[in-house]
């Protein structure tokens, strides 16, 4: 199955409200970042931290030397303390003092989408919502055998479980420059692998996410370089959370 490019769709808001049941399931590039190789990473900041803002940066899910070798703490450190935060810093301070700051995270990149005024706004929030959709989507010790009702998914949609990662990897090779590669429910017991640019969701669709790739190149390029291929792979051969996956089919 291939893959296939997911715009925002502004006709079908009506659908919207599945993807907010996502809400419980947990949910710029480096412009030198081949010279951050050799830094130490930072401490990603704390849950505990101060906000200045409605929105605070969710916790990860585990250590940030948990997802090691094929994540490593250092880009931990970039990725989640720093990019992920700094969108986060930046979509509290759009939002401040607006009817906004009292919104969920999910309604503000939905009142965002597809309005040219709202560009940063939208850019912000929804790259808050994937990646804390993309760190929950990863664990260690992950891969392997997915649930039984997700592997009978795969397989009516696919052709089975490895037949759904070739078509994942596919969406992640595939997308040119920044974006992502989502595993999606697109209603009637049907899967799809699709990818969106740069902070493009499908929490803007009708097409519930399920999981997802990031695929900018601070996401990998310190461990990887300019290996996304590998990186995919390695990703969904040994940190896919199929328990996530599951439980985001509700």
């Amino acid at each position: 199955m291939n893959p296939v490019d997911l715009a925002p769709d502004l006709n079908r808001r009506q659908a919207l409200a599945a993807a907010a049941a996502l809400t419980a399931a947990g949910v710029a590039s480096l412009s030198r970042v081949d010279a951050l190789a050799a830094a130490p990473a930072p401490a990603p900041t704390p849950a505990s931290a101060p906000v200045s803002g409605p929105f605070a940066l969710p916790p990860l899910p585990y250590k940030d030397d948990a997802l090691a070798p094929v994540v490593s703490a250092q880009t931990v450190g970039f990725h989640y303390g720093k990019h992920h935060k700094g969108y986060l810093d930046k979509l509290n301070g759009l939002v401040a003092g607006t009817e906004l700051a009292g919104r969920t995270l999910e309604q503000v990149v939905l009142a965002a989408a597809g309005a040219p005024d709202k560009a940063a706004l939208f850019n912000n929030a929804a790259q808050v919502w994937n990646h804390t959709f993309y760190w929950n989507g990863l664990r260690a010790g992950g891969g392997g055998a997915p649930p039984k009702r997700v592997a009978d998914l795969l397989q009516s949609s696919f052709g089975g479980v490895e037949e759904a990662k070739k078509a994942l990897h596919a969406a992640a090779l595939g997308q040119f420059g920044s974006g992502w590669a989502w595993l999606v429910d697109a209603g009637g017991g049907k899967l799809e692998v699709v990818k969106t640019p740069n902070a493009e969701t499908p929490l803007t669709t009708s097409k519930r996410p399920l999981w997802t790739i990031d695929v900018w190149e601070h996401a990998y390029y310190l461990d990887w370089q300019n290996k996304r291929a590998d990186y995919a792979q390695a990703v969904l051969d040994k940190l896919i959370n199929w328990e996530f996956v599951n439980a985001n089919l509700g």
